[in-house]
């Protein structure tokens, strides 16, 4: 597909826009993108990757605080404990140096992460049935669980009864199916 600004360059990226609930999209190739201004370019010569877009989107401080803004903010001073890779160091690169990072910096990652994922910090994504086994039962179970404390809490104990006879029902079928395959997969 061709730029539909210049109609010389191959597209390599596509902007959609929304305004006043009007959908709008464009196909535009980097330079033209440059030039109108459609897009942020990273610092580091316009180079449009993941890492580049973590690091600006950090930058930015979407839902977090910056040694800019706040004195006592200390991320800066932050470091992994395996690798001493500086928080200001991960802001600047967006990548980490090893696996302890995402531990050390998750106080930092959560509020950006749950903005870009509409508030939701925790993976709730699908599980292939023929490799979850019941693991997608036991979900629901411990899900429904957490609703019965609640509504235990709240004295709301009619609805608890539901909620509780909807918990043996699942914990039913578990069984039968351990039965019926011969145990866990």
């Amino acid at each position: 597909m061709l730029c539909q600004e210049c109609n010389e360059r191959p597209a390599t990226l596509q902007f959609t826009k929304v305004i006043n609930g009007k959908k709008m999209e464009v196909n535009l190739c980097e330079h033209c993108a440059a030039e109108k201004g459609d897009i942020f370019m990273l610092h580091d010569g316009g180079n449009l990757s993941f890492n580049n877009l973590l690091a600006g989107l950090l930058n930015m401080g979407l839902g977090m605080t910056s040694a800019k803004t706040n004195p006592d903010f200390g991320g800066d001073q932050l470091e992994c404990p395996q690798c001493h890779l500086t928080y200001r160091e991960f802001v600047n690169s967006g990548r980490f140096g090893c696996r302890q990072c995402y531990e050390t910096f998750s106080p930092y990652l959560e509020p950006v992460i749950g903005r870009l994922h509409g508030g939701n910090v925790h993976h709730i994504g699908k599980i292939p049935k023929r490799a979850g086994g019941t693991l997608h039962i036991r979900k629901q179970i411990n899900d429904l669980k957490a609703d019965l404390q609640a509504l235990i809490e709240k004295e709301d104990f009619e609805k608890a009864v539901h909620v509780r006879d909807e918990i043996r029902l699942l914990e039913k079928e578990i069984e039968s199916e351990s039965q019926e395959g011969g145990g866990e997969r």
